[in-house]
């Protein structure tokens, strides 16, 4: 799960990262991993569960599956990344495999998603980073001047494959709002944590000091700022759904 908390006064963004394992309450649920609040109360128990977390109000959400996922890459003609090594994952069907070479080079949407989902190699905050950079570069791409005539196509392409509470004119706004200023200021955080086990299960604990520090980062980030200055918090479930 991401976060996209977004400044409009000032053109910076929060990309907070939230790793699948974390152990967080589920409000009217359970203590559990935060991947598991989907699968107990959908999208609803998901954005409560992160505003509980964070203390902070979702103003909307995007939910992303695979598919659309891929379609946004290959609508923007691929994004660059670097590959920290070479891995093999299997592709979006599970059929065939995706094979990547260690270094900075383009990547399809396949290739792309096989890049945000490996973890044999590292392990989850490593993968998270992956997935923070692929945000990133998307973004980039998605601003650049090269890419406003697929700014069309990138709509259509997420359509069928996407959920939100977004009305589609409030999707123009804002990808208005990020083609406009291609000079946004992007700054990736990770929650912080350690390994550990509860009852025999494998989670990740988050530092308590760490979390509240990062949500007074949030908060001096979006004081001041309203819908009507074209500001938003996101959660972003692209990659694990």
């Amino acid at each position: 799960i991401m976060i996209c908390s977004v400044n409009g006064k000032t053109g910076k963004i929060k990309l907070i990262s939230i790793a699948r394992d974390t152990y967080v309450s589920v409000p009217g649920y359970y203590n559990t991993k935060i991947n598991h609040a989907y699968a107990y109360g959908g999208t609803k128990a998901t954005i409560e569960t992160v505003e509980n977390l964070l203390e902070l109000d979702v103003d909307y959400y995007i939910r992303m599956n695979f598919y659309a996922f891929i379609d946004v890459v290959d609508a923007l003609g691929g994004v660059k990344v670097d590959v920290p090594y070479n891995l093999v994952e299997k592709n979006s069907s599970d059929l065939d495999t995706i094979q990547l070479k260690e270094g900075i080079q383009t990547l399809n949407g396949e290739e792309a998603l096989a890049f945000a989902r490996t973890r044999k190699m590292d392990n989850d905050m490593e993968r998270g980073k992956r997935q923070q950079e692929l945000i990133e570069a998307i973004m980039s791409k998605a601003t650049s001047a090269q890419s406003l005539s697929k700014y069309s196509k990138v709509l259509e392409a997420i359509g069928d494959n996407m959920k939100t509470d977004l009305t589609f004119t409030q999707m123009k706004v804002y990808l208005s709002y990020f083609l406009k200023h291609s000079d946004l200021s992007i700054d990736s955080i990770q929650l912080q944590g350690a390994d550990s086990t509860i009852n025999g299960v494998y989670y990740y604990e988050l530092d308590e000091d760490e979390l509240e520090a990062t949500k007074d980062i949030l908060q001096a980030h979006l004081e001041g700022t309203t819908l009507s200055d074209e500001t938003a918090t996101t959660t972003n479930e692209t990659i694990n759904n």
